[in-house]
Order: C-alpha cells, then sequence, then structure tokens
C-alpha cells in the first residue's frame, strides 16, 4: 500500500516528534490521502480520551488533607521555596496540558464536520441526480426551501460573475437540515452549504471566518445571523473566496 511507510510516523507526528521536514512531508501526504488521514485523525481521539480518563482518577480528601499537613509543617525557607515552585511548575504543566486538549479536540472536531461536508459534496456531484431543484435564477431556487429547512437565507446576484448556479438539494450535518446549492465555475462545482449555527459549530470552528484545505478541497466557513456557512469545493482558493464574499454580502443584507 501507498500509505504503509508514513503510517508508523503518524503517532511521533502527532506527539511533533518527527523533524521539521518530515512534519512538512506528513502534512502533504495527510492532505492527499484519505486513509492515513482518518488514521490519525483515530489516533489523536485516542490520545485525547486517554488523558481524559487520566484525570478522571482524582485525590481523596483523606489524601489531600495528609498532604496539606506535610505542606504546612516546619520547612526552611529554601526549601518551602522550592516546593512553591515545583508546584507552580506543576500548575502551568497542567493548563499547558489543558490547552492542548482543547486545541487537539476542536482540531478533530472540525476536521470531522469538514470531511463529512466534502463526502456529502463529492457524494452528491457523482449521484445521477446531483440537486433537487435545477435553475440557474435565485428566485426559483430559494423560495424551493422554504418549509424544507427551519431557516431562511439569501442568495447573491451571480449574473455578471464567472459563476452560475446550478440549482440546490437537502443537506443533514449533525443530524440537522441544511440547503445546499451547487455553483459552476469554468467546469468546477462549488457546493455552498447553509445550517443553522449550533453551539457544536461554534466551538469547532472559533475563529469567525476560516479557510482550510480539507482532502485537496478548499474550504471557507464563516457565521452569520444565526446561521453557518461552508464553501466546499475543487476550484481555486481564489474562485472559492470570490464566490464566499460574494455570500457574505448577501448574508449582510
Amino acid at each position: 500500500m501507498i500509505s504503509d511507510p508514513w503510517r508508523p510516523k503518524i503517532d511521533r507526528y502527532l506527539d511533533a516528534e518527527l523533524s521539521d521536514e518530515e512534519m512538512r512531508s506528513m502534512d502533504a501526504h495527510l492532505r492527499e490521502c484519505p486513509s492515513c488521514a482518518a488514521e490519525a485523525l483515530q489516533q489523536l481521539q485516542l490520545k485525547r480520551a486517554t488523558k481524559l480518563a487520566g484525570q478522571r482518577h482524582l485525590a481523596s480528601p483523606e489524601f489531600r488533607r495528609r498532604i496539606n499537613e506535610q505542606v504546612a509543617g516546619d520547612r526552611r525557607k529554601g526549601w518551602v521555596w522550592g516546593r512553591k515552585t515545583a508546584f507552580a511548575l506543576a500548575v502551568m504543566a497542567v493548563i499547558v496540558v489543558g490547552i492542548w486538549l482543547s486545541y487537539s479536540s476542536r482540531e478533530a472536531r472540525s476536521q470531522l464536520l469538514l470531511t463529512e461536508l466534502v463526502d456529502v459534496h463529492v457524494a452528491n456531484l457523482a449521484a445521477s441526480t446531483p440537486v433537487d431543484v435545477v435553475s440557474s435564477d435565485r428566485h426559483t431556487v430559494k423560495p424551493w426551501f422554504q418549509g424544507r429547512v427551519p431557516f431562511t437565507f439569501s442568495l447573491p446576484e451571480v449574473e455578471g460573475s464567472p459563476f452560475t448556479l446550478v440549482g440546490g438539494r437537502l443537506a443533514y450535518l449533525n443530524h440537522e437540515p441544511g440547503a445546499q446549492l451547487i455553483y459552476d465555475i469554468r467546469g468546477h462545482h462549488i457546493s455552498v452549504f447553509v445550517f443553522r449555527e449550533e453551539p457544536d459549530f461554534a466551538k469547532a470552528f472559533l475563529a469567525r471566518n476560516s479557510s482550510l484545505e480539507v482532502l485537496k478541497f478548499y474550504v471557507e466557513t464563516w457565521s452569520v445571523q444565526g446561521l453557518r456557512y461552508f464553501v466546499v469545493g475543487d476550484a481555486s482558493g481564489t474562485s472559492i473566496e470570490q464566490l464566499s464574499s460574494m455570500l457574505r454580502q448577501a448574508g449582510n443584507r
């Protein structure tokens, strides 16, 4: 298998134990190999679960009392200062680990959500009927979603732009219904997903606007007026940004 030489390095990659050159090579490989990307995500989640499990074993009140009594005894000033310094360093280490776990969890969740949307994008385009409503007129496509999704949204006017609206269909993420709009630009298809903003989305994508690359697809995501937008496609990053800018302008009206 092509990915075999890389798999033994995944654990060291997640622990940042590879050289700078190897880290960059692994970054590039994970963008191109869904199998290794899934394995890396699984290992990352396992590491997080292991660390969280270790935090469940807290000291008993009796153990804490005995430790406090020992610390409260007479000590030389230098020794006490050393203990305080060690304690401060330990607290700092716990904080750093907590931040790392939070970051790892958020990164893992965001990657899961984006990978799922990329899969939906690819699967729907490969279907015999990629869209449920076929029209290049936004005034035809938008009303089709009324009663099918629990929110309203605005679409930009693409006339005079390099984009063509192909149509739309229902999509689901986190078991919630949303809209999927398909746009075409020079033979490349771009999916625009619109969902209600959820706490899960807000936690996974802390930044208001995010630009990422997932499995060779460019992704733009942002939240505005209670809605979460995802723009996914294999078109150029410039095209994704241009369409995203048009959608932001329409959504802010």
